[in-house]
């Protein structure tokens, strides 16, 4: 067995859930010494640029929490301001894009995944996407943890989907088969000028929990699906570079688009590192009414 074979295997047998809600207790702890600890090792391991921050000064956060999801100097992080053009939603590095084909999406070398199960099982959702777009962005542990939008819209639906935690990175990518549809997710769809599109937060080992702008802490650890229709109301818009979520222990996020809709930026591979807000593609025909 490999080593890459060994770290998947631990993650099976990992009480992944217990391990994650104790992580969130402790990343909500405000004991000074608790919390002090925490921020100043992960700091230290992760090599976090804390300039990037507006409150730069780690140590005076509430908890590991705040921290964690720490806002960073807008000036930093400018919104591409192009015609047509579609903003990255996350820092991080893509993990895969390009298209959706037969219904599945790319996840590593050997590996798809069925893009109905990503989005809860629904085939009228999925129908929407078929032969579309998707970007898939991984934010590692000393990203800045704050989901923006990608291009402006307004909120239609939301789906929350249990599911496994499994780690989400490059390894357990090539290690374990479906992984971002097996992992505990929260689907967003939102109508866009490009037609609908849909950011996906997925949940990870020791993510202590997913929050939206509009509703607040989505996860952890619901048993059952839940959908939140918004369409009725169409009065939730969120404007292209603000934040619609983020992760309490980061994650990754995938962005799908329709048939036909948009274009990625072609210097995007897999690895390419991101900065939120940079120019991540185009779009190629605005929606009709």
């Amino acid at each position: 067995m490999t080593k890459d074979q060994l770290f998947a295997f631990a993650q099976h047998i990992t009480p992944q859930k217990t391990l994650s809600r104790t992580i969130g207790k402790i990343a909500e702890c405000e004991n000074n010494w608790v919390k002090n600890t925490f921020i100043s090792q992960f700091v230290k391991k992760y090599q976090v640029d804390m300039s990037e921050a507006i409150n730069s000064d780690a140590l005076s956060y509430r908890n590991f929490n705040d921290f964690f999801t720490r806002a960073i100097r807008p000036e930093l992080r400018p919104i591409c301001d192009e015609k047509n053009s579609i903003a990255c939603p996350a820092d991080g590095a893509v993990s895969q894009l390009g298209n959706i084909e037969h219904g599945t999406i790319f996840q590593a070398k050997g590996h798809h995944y069925s893009l109905t199960t990503l989005l809860g099982g629904d085939a009228s959702l999925s129908d929407q996407f078929l032969g579309g777009s998707f970007a898939t962005v991984y934010l590692s542990p000393k990203d800045y943890h704050r989901v923006h939008m990608p291009m402006t819209g307004k909120l239609t639906k939301m789906i929350h989907i249990p599911g496994k935690l499994f780690s989400v990175n490059k390894v357990t990518a090539e290690q374990i088969p479906n992984v971002f549809a097996r992992n505990e997710r929260t689907v967003c769809l939102f109508d866009t000028e490009a037609g609908p599109m849909a950011v996906i937060l997925v949940g990870a080992m020791i993510v202590a929990s997913i929050e939206t702008v509009w509703t607040g802490q989505v996860t952890p650890f619901n048993k059952n699906a839940v959908t939140w229709d918004y369409e009725e109301l169409n009065n939730i818009e969120i404007k292209k570079g603000e934040e619609m979520g983020r992760f309490k222990l980061g994650s990754t996020a995938i962005v799908l688009f329709g048939k036909d809709a948009i274009q990625w930026e072609e210097s995007l591979t897999a690895e390419t590192p991101t900065k939120m807000g940079m120019k991540f593609g185009k779009v190629l025909s605005e929606k009709t009414e």
